[in-house]
């Protein structure tokens, strides 16, 4: 294997930052749209090129994508599954066995129609835990033996482990959240219209403990939505004009604790992150990533510096940003390109101010696209930059979906850009 000691690389995920022309950005893009002055300065100074992260049509969740964008591509169910990874990342109890699902809670109205699959999103913590509570308290499995746990975490999400003593449940079930299919093991992004139900939980074997668990997750589903819609907190909640937690939907249901090669042997070299959600935490853990500290969601400043600051003992440093993704999710363009330029500004700008570009490449990808026009995940490809001032240039101008197309780098797929960009730099 390759020596990779002498390198140096800040690996930037924008999550979800890749989009399609939008009616009120003059039919551009938001990375069309945003001044972006230093990200010009960093495109200028490398090269350009595409990714699908995942593979050609589909539209991945962002953990199997990330996955994909740090090096590892999974062969068809031997991939954990979300809800495991959120688990690991939420830090609950999880073992061989248990059933791990990813839940949103949502609002439903008096139809069990799904107007808000976030309940907007913004949800008081406290609310949260007490509803979460409640169900854990009053749940009566028809199984022996059988419990849950109900764990939020950021918002509207929120991890459920169910499990049965004695007995192995199953990850071959479909989910309850209709806006994703599960396929071999992958969360997928569906197309979807208006009026979405929840839907039941079925399984996708005729073994018994796939369709133990799918009754499980019936009962789970059927249970929650009586419990919620006698909840204190959300006749509070009501009274306040707040929207109801009086759903969750469930999805990417799994039941082992994955085995990979740690991300330091895969490389042979020091690779580290700055992460904040669940998901990403739980994959931090998974590949033994050092993580670094560093402020909250927003606190762009704080991540850039400590993420030059890492180049000191670290070969590499992966820092996943949140904001765009959620903008796309509420089909909101003007948000989006805003929250680009404060990206830009902040984060991008403080980075350039505290490394040697002639000694420290910089690598700016997403995990996929949310097209605001589809308020949610697309299998467009998304733009990759190599930068650095060892970084044979292809005068690209402007980190854009259209710099993209026509880089010197061409169409990779996730799973080769940080080799890629290794090559491209030592």
């Amino acid at each position: 294997m390759s020596d990779n000691s002498k390198v140096k690389i800040v690996y930037v995920l924008l999550d979800g930052v890749g989009d399609l022309p939008h009616p009120d950005l003059k039919n551009t893009t938001p990375l069309d749209y945003a001044q972006t002055p230093n990200l010009d300065k960093m495109t200028r100074n490398g090269a350009m090129g595409e990714v699908i992260s995942v593979g050609k049509g589909i539209a991945p969740e962002s953990d199997i994508a990330v996955f994909n964008m740090l090096g590892y591509k999974f062969q068809h169910s031997e991939y954990a599954g979300r809800g495991v990874i959120e688990a690991i990342g939420t830090g609950i109890d999880f073992k061989d066995g248990d059933l791990a699902l990813r839940g949103n809670f949502a609002t439903l109205d008096d139809s069990d129609i799904i107007v808000d699959r976030r309940a907007g999103r913004k949800i008081e913590k406290e609310d949260a835990l007490t509803v979460s509570r409640e169900i854990e308290n009053k749940i009566k499995f028809s199984e022996p033996g059988a419990s849950v746990v109900v764990a939020p975490t950021i918002g509207h999400r929120v991890v459920v482990r169910i499990r049965c003593e004695g007995k192995q449940l199953s990850s071959e079930i479909t989910n309850t959240d209709p806006a994703y299919s599960r396929v071999d093991g992958m969360g997928i992004a569906k197309a979807v219209g208006d009026y979405l139900k929840i839907e039941r939980c079925l399984p996708l074997n005729q073994l018994p403990n796939s369709e133990l668990t799918a009754r499980l997750v019936n009962e789970f589903t059927e249970q929650s939505l009586k419990i919620l819609r006698e909840s204190q907190t959300n006749k509070n909640r009501k009274a306040q004009g707040k929207k109801l937690l009086n759903a969750i939907l469930l999805r990417d249901a799994g039941n082992h604790y994955p085995k990979v090669v740690p991300i330091n042997d895969l490389y042979s070299m020091r690779f580290s992150c700055i992460v904040d959600m669940p998901v990403e935490i739980g994959i931090s853990e998974v590949l033994k990533m050092r993580t670094f500290s560093a402020g909250g969601l927003t606190d762009y400043e704080e991540k850039a510096r400590v993420a030059a600051k890492a180049m000191e003992t670290e070969n590499a440093i992966y820092v996943h940003l949140k904001g765009p993704d959620e903008f796309g999710h509420d089909g909101d363009a003007i948000g989006k390109m805003k929250n680009i330029e404060e990206i830009d500004r902040r984060f991008f700008g403080t980075l350039l101010d505290n490394i040697n570009t002639g000694k420290v490449a910089i690598v700016v990808s997403a995990d996929h696209s949310t097209p605001c026009i589809n308020k949610g995940h697309s299998d467009d490809p998304v733009p990759v930059l190599v930068s650095g001032d060892m970084v044979k240039k292809d005068n690209s101008t402007r980190y854009t979906e259209n710099n993209a197309k026509i880089g010197s780098i061409g169409l990779l797929e996730g799973a080769q850009v940080v080799k890629t960009a290794i090559q491209m730099i030592i």
